[in-house]
């Protein structure tokens, strides 16, 4: 039984096909975590040429995204009935996320959010951008980074990466996600594995003590100076979050 239901509607389907097949994303599908359902946007039009985009109204370049196959198309998938959840008393409603660079940017707090959801339905914009009036039906607009991609496929799938990895069961070690960055706004502490010495650079005593307590001390330590040093903005940020 599936315990997330991701739909993503786009115009390049094959764009998923492999990073959707490979690793921990894979492993999630192949446990039955997650199902996630590729959609090609153009199923939806209604003429011969299956045209997803038309020239902007006022002029100016480029193309827009149709509205009415976004339309149609959540409005199929939206209906869909997912029984088991209805039955273990979960919503069904999906959750509809426009990828957009006008969108607010993709933290950790928001993939913690909507790893909690049953039921995402992604948008990937592309052209110019999707007819305006498509966000009366978006639930939230969700960029990667305030820079241009070529389409919304790209940031689906980081977002999808991201939350994914959220489910219970998802990873091997489940603990470990509470030690990763932008964990209580601070980065990772540094890791290293064998050997303890490489070219003259020494693993930390500490870590080869076998003193957990001490490991444990030297890794929150490390933790704090590193997110000092390379983003100072998250400590602030912790600290307005606590003040």
């Amino acid at each position: 039984m599936n315990d997330m239901r991701i739909d993503i509607l786009t115009l390049f389907p094959k764009m998923f096909e492999n990073i959707l097949g490979e690793s921990m994303l894979k492993i999630a599908q192949d446990k039955g975590l997650v199902k996630i359902n590729i959609h090609n946007i153009r199923d939806w039009t209604s003429d011969s040429h299956r045209t997803a985009d038309d020239k902007p109204f006022g002029g100016g370049p480029g193309m827009v995204m149709k509205l009415e196959p976004v339309y149609r198309a959540l409005e199929e998938l939206k209906a869909l009935r997912l029984m088991p959840y209805a039955v273990r008393g979960r919503s069904e409603r999906a959750r509809v996320i426009l990828l957009t660079p006008q969108g607010k940017k993709l933290e950790q707090k928001a993939a913690k959010r909507l790893a909690k959801e049953k039921r995402l339905i992604l948008i990937c914009g592309h052209y110019e951008g999707i007819d305006e009036r498509s966000r009366s039906f978006i639930d939230e607009e969700i960029s990667i980074g305030d820079y241009i991609l070529t389409c919304g496929e790209l940031p689906a799938l980081v977002l999808i990466d991201a939350v994914v990895r959220l489910i219970p069961g998802v990873l091997g070690h489940d603990e470990s996600i509470r030690s990763e960055s932008f964990e209580n706004n601070l980065l990772e502490y540094p890791q290293y594995t064998r050997p303890a010495e490489f070219k003259g650079m020494k693993v930390p005593g500490v870590l080869l003590s076998g003193n957990h307590k001490r490991i444990e001390a030297w890794r929150k330590d490390a933790a704090l100076n590193k997110t000092r040093e390379r983003r100072p903005d998250l400590i602030k940020k912790g600290r307005n979050k606590n003040g």
